[in-house]
């Protein structure tokens, strides 16, 4: 298995347009990138996925979902994901980078719908025939409009693009696949899960990432439980197992040298978490995406 990069979305580009933004249908994406998705890679934009046909699975960050008719994804920049699909898969994806979006909705930003803003939600959704109908629409709009280059054309983009966050947001929420009810609770634990994603090499105690967000430990777990269910350090800890998992798979270096730095010196104790938090030691981990 080779070493994987991470993707860029100028790589996606197969003729003058948008830096910024990609679309096309799926059956067409799968002959022209899939030697690029065939294994778990990572990218630095935004994805959206709509599958119209076909079967098969799609792994997001070492988690599997089934792929329907009507199946939905959204994956964040830096999440790692590849997938098996039936010969007969079609669909429509899009990419875009963060500025696509927010240097024109200044006013929002992508971290308010659901599926963006939390790695403990969802990335996806299982369309009824009526909503896949819907949302296939502003899909095949946005793949149209991409084939134009006039100065009406990245407005129009935008628009069809926040139609569909927008609508899926409605959608999701209406299924309650969001996790957390309380706002201020839900405000706070996303400070915190960027705080753990920034720090989590460095700091794995629950109290650093308290007094940071002003509140007590017991607070901070509460916090935590409330929205995930989780302790505060298990959302560290979470944080640290799917680096640790990104870099076995994408960087193939040695666990040991993968353990220090994380920021555990002691090889022998990071295995035996590493074993006790995934269920599964880091080689036998590894060979799963070895055989891929």
């Amino acid at each position: 298995m080779k070493k994987v990069p991470v993707l860029d979305i100028k790589q996606f580009h197969v003729h003058d347009g948008a830096e910024d933004f990609y679309a096309n249908t799926l059956e067409n994406h799968l002959v022209t990138r899939h030697k690029d998705i065939s294994h778990p890679h990572s990218h630095n934009f935004y994805v959206a996925v709509l599958f119209t046909h076909g079967s098969g699975i799609h792994e997001i960050d070492f988690k599997s979902y089934a792929i329907t008719a009507g199946a939905l994804f959204f994956l964040n920049p830096g999440q790692t994901h590849h997938w098996e699909l039936s010969p007969d898969t079609k669909g429509f994806i899009f990419l875009h980078t963060r500025p696509f979006y927010e240097m024109h909705y200044t006013h929002n930003n992508l971290g308010q719908f659901p599926f963006f803003y939390s790695l403990y939600n969802v990335p996806c959704l299982y369309l009824g025939n009526n909503e896949t109908d819907s949302i296939t629409t502003l899909f095949k709009q946005i793949y149209t409009e991409n084939q134009k280059h006039d100065a009406q054309q990245h407005n129009i983009l935008l628009s069809l693009v926040n139609l569909v966050y927008s609508q899926s947001a409605r959608l999701y929420f209406s299924d309650k696949q969001v996790t957390g009810t309380d706002n201020n609770y839900y405000t706070k634990f996303r400070k915190f899960e960027d705080l753990a994603a920034t720090y989590f090499r460095e700091e794995k105690s629950p109290a650093y990432y308290a007094g940071l967000l002003a509140v007590s430990p017991r607070h901070l777990n509460r916090i935590a439980q409330a929205v995930t269910g989780k302790t505060a350090t298990d959302v560290i800890l979470d944080r640290v197992m799917l680096e640790a998992k990104k870099e076995l798979v994408l960087q193939q270096d040695s666990f040991a040298n993968i353990a220090e730095g994380l920021g555990y010196d002691d090889y022998a104790y990071f295995s035996r978490l590493f074993k006790n938090r995934t269920g599964e030691t880091a080689s036998h981990f590894l060979n799963r995406y070895r055989k891929a």
